[in-house]
């Protein structure tokens, strides 16, 4: 069998277990540039995400990170360990913007796994629903975050 460098990545559906706690290794600080590349491909010219003169008149003082981009970071920082072996990401849900990010933040992840089942349709795979939370570096939650995810089974095709 032919293997690679993404052998490792993720996990297979009989991998996961009910009420575990995976804490994603990578941590991601959010740069200006990060910031401003992601509202530039988005289209998210909002003056907060972008005007630090703009920012400085609002309730925050500063720049706010797009919460978008927090949210494709929380969930990037759990590929590792949740989706490497994802099939697809089949849906979000209740995502919870729980603090505002700013521009030099550290961001960490954990994923708990909420529920699991086997695939009506397709005897190869299951789905796996799980709650990703992301922390900046003062240990304060500023995402949370429920998605499913289709995970096939080991040794199957």
């Amino acid at each position: 069998m032919l293997r690679n460098k993404y052998d490792n990545l993720g996990r297979f559906l009989e991998d996961f277990k009910v009420g575990d706690v995976y804490k994603h290794s990578d941590k991601k600080t959010i740069t200006e540039k990060d910031n401003n590349l992601f509202c530039q491909i988005t289209m998210n010219h909002h003056p907060l995400h972008l005007d630090a003169e703009y920012a400085k008149s609002t309730i925050y003082k500063k720049i706010v990170v797009a919460g978008t981009f927090i949210t494709s970071v929380a969930v990037g920082l759990s590929v590792p360990d949740i989706s490497g072996k994802a099939i697809a990401n089949l849906d979000y849900e209740k995502i919870i913007h729980d603090a505002p990010v700013f521009l030099g933040d550290t961001l960490h992840a954990e994923t708990e796994i909420l529920n699991i089942r086997e695939s009506r349709s397709q005897p190869d795979r299951g789905i796996v629903f799980v709650e990703t939370r992301a922390y900046n570096q003062n240990n304060e939650k500023v995402l949370t975050l429920k998605r499913h995810i289709l995970i096939p089974k080991r040794g199957k095709k």
